[in-house]
């Protein structure tokens, strides 16, 4: 598998390589197989288990944070163009919150839960523990390189797990600096990373792990389906599809165009949870049109190519796939391009029905369509008809709407006046649902990810109330469980 061809629909990596992996040198093959079992033996000898060695390898994470920053926005910048502002809020800052936040509650989490017992069974204790599931492998995406491959790290570190992170190679400056970083500041017995392509994920995924965690897209989420199933491993999958964007009359245009722009054009598009396309509800959208164009100009000038707060493609084969989408409808603003740069400026397209060729897979880049829809019910039978997305997005000022898509659609997460910001609140789980991905994290969802919710019951042997239960069965003890149970 790999990242450099559409998926259908695309997602955060957004990329896939339908062909036969090259086979991977016996020696380099056989160097990760030694790595995971070196992994599995630290966490056999309870390594990782302590909750102070959980919160030394938080805390060191979060100095790899803090001191290498400069690196990190260096490394970002060359792989994405990202500006140091775009590096920190949606990169490095996110994951120092997702620390610190996790350092604040640890124990909380951690701590066994109480349960009641049955009257059949009682006196006796239950409740339940959360322990470690063990080597956990973190596959992550291109697109947010630091982000998409430490968040997930710090879910598994404080749940207990020994981790293999496996970067992508299609970010190779930030690729090459975590292998080199998270060895120093973490403990190498018990965290890896393991670079390469198509090859050496095949390799991992040849490996037994108690838990794989990847990010991408739907076509190689079923590569690592396929590989998980040969030791019953348990996945979550992190993936995306078509997030759409409902905008109802009534609502103030200008702030609700610039909040798209913002969560559109961040990372040149390419995010999995970007305002896919905008369903314009009723006569509203001739006026949206206007007031996305002004928000791009107000954000990025006249020339976003001189912007430095916007991002590049991250390669031909993505600039190229994008710019055939460009004539899938009427270039409202935008739409110049420098494949030498890897620049597309951030475009607005009208005029864009349903089969039209920017709507048959997801985006992930620079391209906003807009679609006109008649009403509230043709919006959601639009998005209801169509694999369920990561988010959806609304802007609207009627609650009956906010209650309507709340019940009748299905999505990852749901957001009304602003766009992919839910990510940013530590406690809202984020993942998908059917074809936008498997299970979630963050917070406590990591820890429950990353975790097996071992229940346990107590009872004392000096009191033996189950005689009740034991044969031979009489007419009395058949009356008293009949009536306790």
């Amino acid at each position: 598998m790999t990242n450099d061809t559409p998926g259908t629909p695309a997602v955060r990596q957004a990329t896939v390589q339908t062909a036969a992996p090259a086979p991977i040198d016996g020696d380099a093959a056989a160097r990760i197989g030694t790595l995971v079992r070196d992994l599995r033996a630290s966490f056999a000898a309870g390594r990782t288990k302590p909750v102070a060695w959980r919160r030394t390898q938080l805390r060191g994470l979060r100095d790899l944070l803090v001191r290498e920053r400069p690196a990190l926005e260096e490394a970002l910048r060359s792989d994405l163009g990202k500006s140091p502002l775009e590096a920190h809020t949606t990169e490095i800052g996110f994951v120092l919150n997702e620390i610190d936040h996790t350092l604040r509650h640890l124990s909380s989490w951690l701590r066994p839960q109480r349960v009641s017992v049955p009257m059949a069974l009682a006196p006796a204790k239950a409740r339940t523990v959360r322990e470690p599931l063990g080597t956990v492998l973190v596959i992550s995406p291109w697109n947010y390189p630091v982000n998409l491959a430490l968040a997930p790290l710090v879910g598994a570190l404080a749940a207990g797990n020994a981790v293999v992170v496996k970067p992508s190679e299609l970010s190779p400056a930030t690729s090459a600096l975590l292998a080199d970083l998270l060895p120093r500041y973490l403990d190498p017995k018990a965290v890896a990373v393991v670079e390469g392509g198509v090859a050496e994920s095949t390799a991992l995924l040849e490996q037994h792990f108690d838990h794989i965690f990847y990010t991408g897209n739907a076509q190689v989420a079923r590569i690592v389906m396929a590989a998980a199933v040969k030791h019953l491993t348990p996945v979550t999958l992190e993936l995306g599809g078509k997030s759409p964007a409902i905008v109802e009359p009534g609502v103030d245009l200008a702030v609700t165009a610039r909040r798209l722009v913002w969560g559109k054009f961040t990372n040149a598009g390419q995010t999995c949870v970007a305002p896919d396309y905008v369903l314009a509800v009723g006569d509203c959208a001739d006026a949206l049109q206007r007031e996305l164009s002004a928000a791009v100009t107000e954000m990025f000038g006249s020339d976003p190519q001189a912007s430095p707060d916007y991002g590049r493609i991250v390669n031909e084969r993505h600039f190229d796939r994008l710019t055939a989408l460009l004539d899938s409808g009427t270039v409202v603003s935008g739409g110049r391009h420098d494949r030498e740069a890897l620049y597309i400026e951030p475009t607005v397209l009208g005029g864009v029905t349903a089969d039209t060729p920017v709507m048959a897979e997801e985006i992930f880049g620079p391209i906003l369509p807009v679609l006109r829809v008649p009403d509230l019910d043709a919006a959601i039978a639009f998005v209801n008809e169509r694999d369920k997305p990561l988010a959806l997005y609304a802007f609207t000022g009627s609650e009956e709407t906010r209650r309507r898509l709340t019940t009748e659609t299905s999505s990852g997460g749901l957001a009304f006046g602003l766009p992919i910001a839910h990510l940013a609140v530590p406690d809202l789980p984020f993942g998908g649902v059917g074809e936008s991905g498997m299970g979630a994290y963050h917070a406590t969802a990591s820890i429950d990810t990353f975790s097996h919710t071992k229940p346990v019951l107590e009872k004392s042997l000096a009191l033996d109330t189950m005689r009740l239960a034991y044969a031979p069965v009489t007419d009395l003890k058949e009356k008293i469980l009949r009536r306790m149970l």
